[in-house]
């Protein structure tokens, strides 16, 4: 039992410890009050404390405080046990003179340390400009009887209203558009609703807390409590007038009834009755003003405030070596629409498919975030080259003219040279290689000159025989012929998508060859270059597909057409990054070796053979 006990007391000292590291000490109080109104301010610990210290406020009425009160509650969830401890601090106050006023933090001590609390803003509303009647049961809702019967609620007891950020832009620039339901009387429900569709405008919604609470607003010498039904932010398409449309939203209210019950319990509760009110939402107007002219080369219609940064990996390189290069565009603007510049690398470096990445997020103070794009480059040859900047021009409305960012000019050494006789991916000339093409010369040969040529005249004795006729009739036949062949063999090689489909598996078998004899000699990254040129080449050669346009997702849309199964599509997709993965990584496991992945090429090739025909 000792034993027991002892352990018990490290686990109660453990478990403060804990806590103590968990401190919070919170200041709440309202966002707005009315002049004139109660309200509270509430400190709240969740440890043992002492020595309460709040600043003076002498723009607020203290007329309670500080009542003291704490909570323990302990909760059993799936056998897990929590623990909680509060302890709050309240004041009663008022505020008197209309106004925007910050109370300062507060501090407290904890086992000898001092915590603070965060400074507490509130605003004091001025009270209405009309006598106010007792607020309705439930809400601090104010209701005025004289506003409304028993069957109608009037129009500036609820309503919609509609506020713009701005009322005249530029095309493409951020509008915010806001619709708050203002009410003075208790309401029981929002039912449907119809906003505007918005036409001429590229539109982003900003998402809304679902608990979002009631707020308190003074509006045309009223307070009414408030709340954001929805918030657009709207980029105008084209220039000119342009009219937001009207809608709608039904509400339901509770007002409550002057009519008298016997009803001993009716009469000691008020009485209520629902009412069904229609709302507007009213429609605006707003005048968009044309870009202006003159707009720089390669302006694509990016309208905000922007930065452009890039980043290259490496300077020096050997040939055959990955080079990344990195471009970002952040700022805040028409993000949604903006193109990230392009890169354009030496022609003796080979590109693949660029990873984009995109942190993009619409707020009050509009579209802000980035857009970034990662391209992969290899040199294939040594030497020193240049890679040129890119350019992003775009309009800063508010400096009202055109900008324009360039990227670096980096200057990239490579060292080395890549093997002339490497494949190459993507589609290549059937049956020409270098060779070929440096001893094309050698296609035609000089006119033998030496030896006596022996001349002899016959006399023809066949003249209207029957050898004379099949003389002009034979050679006639074989040249209707041999022009019937060469017209079938031209159709033929006219169609070069058929000529490149027949090859297809041919060709790429001999590239497997190639890649079989660097798997052989042991040069891992000619064989994994061998290997993805191979399946590359068939599929541009089967398919017919650019090299502009060898794309994974080309491959696959165009597989699909084709009937492949989607089984076939992912292996081969697979197939082709785990090769690209183990050409560069320094380590690859066993499923990545090079005897797995020449397997799982071939066995692809054939099946897609098998698929495709």
């Amino acid at each position: 039992m000792k034993k027991i006990g002892i352990i018990l007391f490290l686990f109660i000292g453990y478990a403060i410890n804990l806590l103590a590291d968990n401190v919070e000490f919170v200041a709440q109080a309202p966002e707005s009050v009315i002049a004139g109104q109660q309200f509270r301010l509430v400190y709240t610990i969740n440890q043992d404390a002492k020595d309460l210290r709040v600043p003076d406020m002498p723009d607020f009425e203290v007329l309670m405080g500080p009542s003291v009160s704490s909570q323990r509650s302990m909760q059993i969830v799936n056998g897990s046990v929590t623990h909680s401890y509060t302890i709050t601090h309240t004041f009663i106050l008022m505020g008197n003179t209309p106004g925007t006023y910050t109370i300062a933090p507060a501090s407290i001590v904890v086992k000898g340390e001092k915590y603070t609390s965060k400074a507490v803003t509130i605003k004091v509303l001025p009270p209405d400009s009309q006598p106010q009647s007792t607020p309705s049961r439930g809400s601090n809702r104010t209701v005025s009887n004289a506003a409304y019967s028993q069957n109608s609620v009037s129009s500036n007891q609820i309503f919609v209203r509609q506020t713009l950020s701005k009322t005249k832009v530029y095309e493409q620039e951020a509008i915010l558009l806001t619709y708050k339901l203002y009410s003075r009387v208790d309401l029981a429900q929002i039912g449907s609703a119809k906003f505007p569709e918005f036409k001429d405008f590229f539109v982003q919604e900003i998402d809304l807390d679902a608990n979002r609470p009631w707020q308190m607003e003074h509006y045309d010498g009223l307070n009414y409590n408030t709340i954001i039904l929805k918030q657009y932010l709207l980029f105008p398409q084209r220039s000119g007038q342009l009219d937001i449309e009207a809608g709608n939203i039904e509400a339901v209210v509770r007002i409550p009834t002057n009519q008298r019950s016997n009803n001993i319990f009716d009469n000691f509760f008020n009485s209520y009755q629902e009412v069904r009110k229609s709302l507007n939402i009213p429609s605006a107007t707003i005048k968009v003003k044309p870009l202006p002219k003159g707009a720089p080369a390669g302006f694509n219609g990016a309208v905000g405030q922007f930065k452009l940064e890039s980043s290259l990996s490496a300077n020096s390189i050997q040939a055959n070596e990955a080079l990344t290069l990195r471009v970002k565009v952040s700022g805040k603007g028409n993000l949604k629409l903006v193109k990230v510049p392009t890169i354009t690398f030496p022609a003796d470096f080979d590109t693949y498919d660029p990873k984009t990445d995109n942190n993009i997020k619409a707020g009050i103070n509009g579209v802000t975030g980035s857009k970034s794009v990662e391209y992969v480059a290899i040199p294939r040859f040594g030497g020193n080259f240049k890679i040129e900047p890119a350019k992003f021009v775009y309009f800063d409305p508010q400096a009202e003219e055109y900008k324009t960012l360039a990227t670096h000019v980096y200057d990239v050494k490579v060292d080395g040279n890549a093997a002339t006789d490497a494949p190459v991916v993507g589609n290549v000339v059937p049956g020409v290689n270098k060779e070929q093409i440096k001893n094309l010369g050698t296609d035609i040969r000089f006119i033998h000159s030496g030896g006596d040529a022996l001349l002899r005249y016959y006399q023809a004795p066949f003249y209207g025989s029957t050898l004379y006729y099949l003389s002009y009739f034979v050679p006639l036949t074989l040249f209707v012929l041999l022009l019937l062949l060469l017209q079938k063999q031209a159709k033929e090689n006219a169609n070069l998508v058929r000529v490149k489909n027949k090859r297809a598996n041919k060709l790429a078998k001999k590239r497997l060859k190639t890649a079989a004899m660097y798997m052989k000699k042991g040069e891992k990254d000619r064989f994994y270059e061998a290997t993805v040129g191979a399946l590359w080449g068939y599929i541009a050669d089967k398919l017919n597909i650019l090299p502009a346009n060898l794309t994974k997702d080309n491959v696959q849309e165009e597989l699909l057409k084709h009937g492949a199964s989607d089984q076939l599509i992912s292996e081969f997709l697979q197939t082709l990054s785990d090769c690209e993965f183990a050409r560069y990584s320094p380590m690859v496991d066993e499923s990545l070796s090079v005897e797995n992945c020449y397997n799982r090429a071939a066995q692809l090739i054939g099946q897609l053979e098998d698929t495709l025909k």
